[in-house]
């Protein structure tokens, strides 16, 4: 072989140091003792962390159960303590009406005001009634239970509430039972 031969043949071959053979490199150090206690801990605390996280989350739901009952329990007594002066003041109505000498038109005008004061300490929580006498009959707000005739009352029209109704804060609780109108007799129109 020629001395050009032999620079070819050492070009080709990659620059491996004389004296070590081609053997694959050593696989990864294991990891330190050190290491693999810190991951051990870490992992701990992370553990401790998760549980905390689910005691916190179940205390959260026992509390909220605990004050949606509360909440339900307790809901009414704002209510309850406006509509306290309406049942003393029928307790009182009711011990005049036993004396011997009541007087029937004072009794009635007592239980007149309570009665005002009833639909008052309702309203102001939102309670409104609904007497539609006289206006158009809506089947939305109103329950119609006959119908009569009227030369007075216009055709569809609310003629007499038998039963007011009451809604909550816009929303219906009980329909107004109604009379409505049916217009003009056949045989008024007739004559």
């Amino acid at each position: 072989m020629s001395s050009e031969s032999t620079d070819t043949l050492n070009s080709t071959q990659p620059n491996v140091p004389e004296g070590t053979d081609n053997v694959a490199p050593a696989s990864e150090p294991t990891p330190p003792v050190d290491a693999v206690a810190a991951a051990k801990t870490e992992a701990a605390e992370n553990y401790n962390r998760y549980l905390r996280a689910v005691a916190d989350l179940e205390n959260f739901r026992r509390r909220t159960v605990r004050e949606k009952d509360e909440l339900r329990q307790f809901a009414a007594s704002g209510v309850l303590e406006d509509l306290m002066p309406v049942v003393d003041n029928l307790t009182l109505a009711i011990t005049a009406a036993k004396q011997p000498n009541a007087d029937l038109k004072n009794l009635s005008g007592g239980v007149e005001m309570v009665l005002t004061q009833l639909k008052s300490a309702l309203a102001s929580h939102g309670l409104q009634e609904i007497n539609p006498a006289g206006q158009a009959f809506d089947a939305n707000l109103h329950e119609s239970i006959s119908a009569q005739s009227s030369a007075e009352i216009p055709e569809g029209n609310v003629m007499n509430v038998v039963r007011p109704g009451f809604s909550l804060n816009g929303r219906l609780l009980r329909p107004a039972s109604v009379v409505v109108s049916s217009g003009v007799a056949k045989d008024e129109k007739a004559s």
